[in-house]
């Protein structure tokens, strides 16, 4: 009986070592996600590459002007520019014409997170925006 009681401690302590186990990893992976999320946060649209320069201006005048002409700045630039630039370029696309063309939005959306890996300097934004974007 006795025997019986020491294996059944014995397994015990070594499931409760298991799940401590657990829970330090889940930590550690929440704290290295949410500085690389600090570092990211930091991070302007103008400042990533993937933009030639001379676009900058006709990029600015084209979000000013509103969704459609934003809409058909896209689709002349979009094989000049490059990623992250243009996944931040896409998601203000995607805030632009969210109440005029909630499905083009999503639609937006969806093709930048499937392209965006986490490693991306884009990635938070992408992961701020993913609740509206569902």
């Amino acid at each position: 009986m006795t025997k019986l009681i020491a294996v059944l401690i014995i397994i015990v302590v070594l499931f409760g070592g298991y799940h401590l186990f657990l829970y330090w990893e889940r930590v550690q992976n929440e704290e290295e996600t949410q500085k690389k999320e600090a570092v990211g946060a930091a991070v302007q649209g103008e400042s990533l590459p993937g933009l030639p320069p001379g676009l900058e201006p006709s990029l600015k005048a084209a979000q000013q002007n509103g969704p459609a002409a934003f809409r058909k700045w896209l689709k002349i630039y979009d094989k000049a520019i490059q990623d992250p630039r243009k996944a931040w370029i896409e998601l203000d696309f995607c805030v632009a014409v969210a109440r005029e063309d909630p499905s083009e939005a999503r639609r937006m959306f969806a093709e930048v997170k499937k392209r965006t890996p986490p490693s991306s300097p884009a990635w938070p934004r992408v992961k701020a925006l993913a609740k509206t974007y569902k």
